[in-house]
């Protein structure tokens, strides 16, 4: 079996390895294969693993030996579910590889807003302690979170984990469940968001989900609001977002992911005040890598058996 991994750097950039494949199959990998070159080094392949590169009715239709595509990833919007079903493709992914190290990043950026870890450290390297006159200072204002509301937004793997974190800080969980099962305990959107003073966003991105958080719903939260976005980018209107920060409605935003990535030069939360972004890495812990690339090679594994759908996390 021909197995070629399309752009193999984004989960495995030297500090691994594809055992794991190398175990089904001979295993060609590429760091990274720009668009011009996806047919060339696909064809003859029965197995492909992408991350980003994108499998379009276009190119499949180009690549009659293949017959399975696995999604080194979560999201899977990247292949064109259709035109492989219709010519006896298997797509799959990895659906809860990162449930940990995804909640650790989201209390991360949250912590980053409340505390201003980053700030105070530059400020110390840069000398300002030295010069203080005072034991301390701070730079700008601090929050405790102890007794604040997060609203959880998707109570799914992820979202359950933050609610357990967020209760170990002293904070007031309001989750939001997909469907809410118990509405005594659980919330709509529109109850919790009113009531929130932190908003952490854990759903997938639907046309129901898109532009989630808008100018509309910004004006209805509490004045001072943390946002924190670990999931999808586009669940935020980024130019919305941009004009609460700089209008003070929202105090601080902090995403691990935006609209478009890379991030697009033009992006107006780049120059928005009171927000923390990292480049999409929370799914970036070696030890989270690892794992999902040993949940990806065991979907193949299982579709090589003859395994069913449920097994072996296919998605179309």
């Amino acid at each position: 079996m021909r197995i070629v991994i399309m752009d193999g750097s984004a989960a495995n950039p030297g500090d691994l390895d594809w055992k794991p494949f190398e175990a089904i199959g001979n295993v060609t990998a590429y760091d990274y294969t720009p668009s011009d070159k996806i047919i060339e080094r696909a064809s003859g392949a029965e197995v492909v693993i992408t991350n980003k590169t994108p499998f379009t009715e276009e190119i499949v239709a180009q690549l009659p030996d293949l017959k399975y595509i696995g999604v080194l990833a979560t999201g899977f919007n990247v292949v064109d579910l259709k035109a492989c079903a219709d010519r006896g493709i298997t797509v799959t992914n990895v659906p809860e590889y990162g449930t940990f190290a995804t909640a650790q990043m989201t209390i991360a950026l949250l912590l980053e807003l409340a505390d201003k870890v980053g700030l105070h450290n530059t400020s110390v390297k840069n000398g300002d302690w030295v010069r203080s006159t005072q034991f301390c200072y701070w730079l700008e204002p601090l929050t405790e979170l102890a007794g604040k509301n997060i609203a959880v937004v998707g109570m799914g793997k992820i979202g359950s984990r933050v609610a357990i974190i967020a209760e170990a800080l002293g904070m007031n969980v309001l989750p939001v469940p997909h469907t809410l099962k118990d509405p005594a305990k659980e919330y709509t959107f529109a109850e919790a968001s009113k009531k929130a003073d932190v908003i952490t966003l854990h759903c997938p991105l639907t046309e129901e989900t898109k532009n989630l958080i808008n100018k509309d719903v910004l004006d209805t939260l509490k004045d001072g609001v943390f946002i924190i976005n670990a999931a999808r980018g586009p669940l935020v209107n980024e130019a919305d977002m941009a004009q609460a920060l700089k209008s003070g409605k929202v105090a601080g935003f902090g995403c691990d992911v935006v609209s478009v990535e890379p991030m697009k030069e033009d992006n107006p939360l780049l120059t928005s005040p009171n927000t923390v972004i990292t480049p999409h890495i929370a799914w970036a812990p070696k030890e989270t890598r690892a794992r999902l690339i040993e949940a990806a090679a065991a979907n193949l594994r299982l579709f090589t058996e003859g395994k069913p759908k449920a097994e072996i996390n296919q998605v179309n």
